[in-house]
């Protein structure tokens, strides 16, 4: 008997990784319900297991020794099922204290199954889900297929732990530069702000610490191979990388582009931006239903109003005349 609570706890802290301890204190937790059950003094019962030999020691409060085999079977059975239940338990903590550290990183794993349109992933340890509004549109992915995501949520349900994928959150980006681009590890290039629009466009805003370093160049990779990496990742979602600056009319002209930008007229108190472009120049300002100016409002932290010279044009002679007539009044 003693041998096989030994042999017990050994396989179990080796295959779940669970501290001996821990598994000791189940044993003996579910041994002393499990004397509740047999014996209506069971309250004053003192199990206790030695660590080293693996006797089991049972006694009443007056010193009396109590065999383990008097348990009885639905004593036995009884202590079966706590002792599973802290198992499972400590399993648990030990899986959440592993994945909590790597909340908001990225993690890889392999593609289970679909569940109500739920992707359940393969980690290891456990499974991992990726609901339907973290998927991007139009990604499928077939069972055993490899996959990697930003770790959204964890959290303990019951007797497991619940893990949130995710592939559409703008820090998914940001952790995938971070792999691809050494330079924002060491510090050199710093991620100011990443927005984005799933599936379709992201808008990443960055800056050097070191004059001597490109920041956009640095992100882009020699012949753009590290930007690539990361599109590929994406499925073929467009990146824009712009450079930060502190000059709020250089960066939202930066984070306009491709566009061109003829003027920029601001309201700092209100963080409005009445940005001026050629007549030619506005849908791609503005990109296909409103993407562009949007990702760049976001980005920017201001509200863009795209106007086409045209219209500015006429605004100013409007505004002219409007400024003659109060003149003349003034006069009279």
């Amino acid at each position: 008997m003693q041998g096989d609570v030994l042999r017990l706890v050994e396989t179990i802290h080796k295959n779940k990784a669970i501290d001996k301890e821990i598994i000791f204190q189940g044993i003996e937790s579910a041994l002393q319900s499990a004397a509740r059950k047999k014996y209506r003094s069971g309250s004053d019962v003192i199990i206790h297991i030695d660590r080293q030999n693996g006797d089991i020691i049972a006694s009443s409060k007056d010193g009396d020794k109590i065999e383990p085999p008097e348990f009885g079977r639905i004593a036995a059975q009884t202590a079966k099922q706590l002792i599973i239940q802290k198992i499972r338990e400590a399993e648990r903590d030990v899986i959440h204290t592993e994945f909590i550290h790597k909340k908001r990183s990225i993690v890889t794993g392999s593609v289970q199954r679909y569940e109500h349109k739920n992707l359940i992933v393969n980690l290891g340890k456990t499974e991992g889900v990726l609901p339907p509004r973290e998927q991007i549109l139009g990604e499928y992915y077939r069972p055993g297929d490899r996959i990697r995501a930003y770790l959204l949520d964890v959290k303990k349900i019951s007797h497991r732990v619940k893990l949130i994928l995710s592939r559409t959150h703008p820090n998914f980006i940001r952790k995938l530069f971070e792999l691809e681009v050494p330079e924002i590890t060491q510090g050199i290039i710093e991620v100011i702000n990443v927005v984005r629009e799933a599936g379709y466009r992201t808008k990443i805003s960055v800056v050097s610490k070191d004059d001597k370093v490109d920041c956009v160049g640095a992100c882009v990779g020699v012949r753009g191979s590290r930007i690539k990496n990361i599109i590929d990742e994406l499925g073929g979602e467009k990146i824009d990388i712009i450079p930060w600056n502190s000059n709020p009319e250089m960066f939202i002209a930066n984070a306009l582009k491709p566009a061109e930008i003829e003027n920029i007229f601001l309201e700092p108190e209100k963080k409005k931006a009445r940005v001026v472009v050629e007549d030619s120049q506005q849908p791609l300002a503005i990109g296909k239903e409103g993407q562009n100016v949007r990702l760049a409002a976001k980005l920017c932290k201001w509200d863009i109003d795209i106007v086409p010279q045209t219209e500015e044009k006429q605004f100013s002679k409007r505004a002219t005349k409007e400024n003659e007539r109060n003149e003349r009044s003034e006069e009279e």
